[in-house]
């Protein structure tokens, strides 16, 4: 999943704060892009780790577009993205037997082996099913 950040300045133009808007209260304060970029990888997956101990849903990332609206009055300095492999933090895995049509599959396969973005078969099938259950 891709986590949109943005950087946004403070009152003292000293740091910036890097935030997360999918994830409430996610942020950090950095002095320059390069710091922030760092620490908001790692304070993502903080995040995450938290939610996943108290049981708690992992939130689903909002269209990029539709939050350059939302804080399009907030002197965003800049935007990033950072991409996630939830599935860690859905629990422990579990296998199951899953029938799918074999041009389904081949279909999945040919995804997965020409993008970086699905670690496996499993992960893609995990991906567009939290994509489905969060609509």
């Amino acid at each position: 999943m891709n986590y949109p950040f943005c950087f946004l300045p403070t009152v003292d133009n000293d740091t910036m704060l890097v935030s997360v808007p999918d994830l409430p209260g996610c942020q950090i304060s950095a002095k320059n892009f390069e710091e922030g970029f760092e620490k908001i990888k790692i304070a993502i997956g903080d995040h995450l780790s938290i939610l996943a101990e108290y049981g708690e849903a992992i939130p689903h990332s909002t269209d990029f577009i539709e939050l350059q609206h939302k804080f399009a009055q907030k002197n965003v300095l800049l935007w990033g993205m950072h991409q996630v492999d939830i599935t860690p933090y859905l629990g422990k895995s579990q296998k199951i037997n899953v029938t799918l049509p074999e041009l389904l599959i081949r279909k999945i396969d040919d995804r997965v082996g020409n993008s970086g973005e699905y670690p496996s078969r499993s992960g893609f099938i995990a991906q567009a099913c939290i994509k489905e259950l969060n609509q």
